[in-house]
């Protein structure tokens, strides 16, 4: 399936910036299932980006802003031919070592709630892919998907606690749970597929994990399945820190508030 996305982030400031830099992962992955039709980056500096492969096997973008300026957009557009493969990711080409997955951060960090259900996951379904799906639906029941109720550091065990939560929130919990049972789990942020006419304010994320047999497979907990040909993989970290898609600082500008637009749609219907 060929998928057209856009992908637009607008940063305004209340008070002038002197200069400002940016480092982005927008650019999707490419590997077996997953090919680049095309694809570009707008944004200033861009031209002038250094540009880099990170040990996780992600393309990387860092851009530079000078000179006064009230705002920054950066823009991220093209067409990617997907396959569905299950959420078995082939391929792709990882430096990092499996077992660096396996390091829990402040985010992934198990509760004693976690690591209970980790537990009875494990005594349940001996099977580890079975108890892979089970460990995902029991995400997807116990933390509601609603927008709004919980932040960007909101860790795993807080968003379980609470009983809601996003994507993110949902790919830690994932990330915990597997971690906690030594099975390399990394983070993947993405796209997928939007619905109605009206763009979605954050792009994707879910989780990818070690599976014997298998090798890596992703495991989206806030819709409960693997993913599909309807999925952009673009890239992978320890946490959702690790791969914001547009994350920088700068010098100046007071306040920031920042939006962001994404549409991904058959390419057949642009």
């Amino acid at each position: 399936m060929k998928l057209h996305i856009h992908h637009e982030t607008r940063y305004d400031y209340e008070t002038s910036v002197r200069s400002s830099i940016q480092r982005l992962y927008l650019t999707p992955s490419a590997f077996a299932t997953q090919k680049i039709v095309s694809w570009a980056i707008a944004a200033p500096g861009i031209d002038k980006a250094l540009v880099y492969t990170d040990g996780f096997g992600n393309q990387v973008h860092v851009i530079t802003s000078q000179g006064p300026h009230d705002h920054v957009t950066v823009i991220a557009e093209g067409v990617v031919d997907t396959q569905d493969a299950s959420g078995v990711v082939r391929g792709f080409k990882c430096q990092a070592p499996d077992s660096v997955f396996l390091r829990q951060t402040p985010a992934t960090e198990p509760s004693p709630e976690l690591s209970e259900m980790a537990c009875e996951a494990a005594a349940k379904y001996p099977n580890e892919l079975e108890r892979l799906h089970a460990i995902m639906g029991e995400l997807q029941r116990r933390i509601a998907y609603q927008i709004g109720t919980t932040y960007f550091h909101t860790t795993a065990a807080e968003a379980l606690a609470e009983g809601k939560g996003v994507c993110q929130d949902h790919a830690h919990a994932m990330l915990s749970i597997v971690r906690f049972l030594g099975i390399p789990g990394r983070y993947v942020t993405g796209y997928l597929v939007t619905e109605g006419e009206s763009p979605a304010t954050a792009s994707h994320a879910w989780a990818e994990v070690l599976v014997p047999n298998l090798g890596w497979v992703g495991f989206d907990a806030a819709n409960g399945k693997c993913p599909t040909a309807d999925y952009v993989r673009v890239a992978t970290g320890l946490d959702a820190l690790g791969v914001v898609p547009v994350r920088g600082s700068r010098r100046g500008g007071e306040v920031e508030s920042m939006t962001v637009a994404v549409t991904v749609q058959p390419a057949a219907e642009q």
